[in-house]
């Protein structure tokens, strides 16, 4: 039986933000324009700003390339926003069979993994993600939650500041980080 979750509010409402981006079908993980807007992310200190390139990135690695598989993403993120999981479940495993490239698909099912408490399917699936998209803070703060849930401070400490170090817009991620200095240093959080 898994562990029950010590998930902080904010963090997980920024999970359940970051799962239900919606869909077009244009591009991917691979669109030329990322780069660019990493490159802003980590320039930027207006915090506006920061958010709307965040939602751009987040919009184009939505972006399926594929009306099915876009429908299936869709299909999945309202079923999981619903917790009607097995409907998710079933959406997501048929848009990574269809689009195995596709690295939103293989993070949008270890988000759902991580909801249901299958961290070793979801850490799979992260791993799927980050070979595709190593870029992909979102996928690192997932990772960073499930170490954080199953009491790996240490491990949990390294995935989240890999993604701040790709997205240092992340408030809530950024006061985890100094929870687990403080507990790894033996001081109280």
């Amino acid at each position: 039986m898994p562990r029950r979750l010590r998930v902080p509010a904010a963090v997980f409402a920024t999970l359940a933000v970051l799962a239900a981006h919606s869909v077009e079908a244009r591009a991917d993980q691979r669109d030329a324009r990322l780069d660019g807007l990493f490159a802003r992310l980590q320039s930027t200190v207006s915090g506006s700003e920061a958010q709307a390139i965040e939602q751009r990135i987040w919009h184009l690695w939505s972006e399926a390339g594929d009306p099915r598989v876009a429908r299936l993403l869709q299909e999945g993120v309202l079923a999981m926003s619903q917790a009607r999981f097995r409907v998710a479940l079933e959406r997501f495993d048929r848009m990574v069979a269809q689009a195995p490239d596709f690295a939103e698909g293989w993070n949008k099912r270890a988000t759902l993994h991580y909801l249901m408490g299958n961290y070793s399917a979801s850490v799979r699936d992260i791993q799927r993600t980050l070979d595709l998209e190593p870029r992909h803070f979102g996928a690192l703060s997932g990772l960073g939650l499930i170490y954080d849930a199953v009491e790996e401070p240490a491990a949990a400490l390294r995935s989240f500041e890999a993604a701040v170090a790709i997205n240092p817009h992340l408030p809530s991620i950024e006061q985890r980080i100094r929870e687990l200095r403080r507990q790894l240093a033996g001081r109280p959080t």
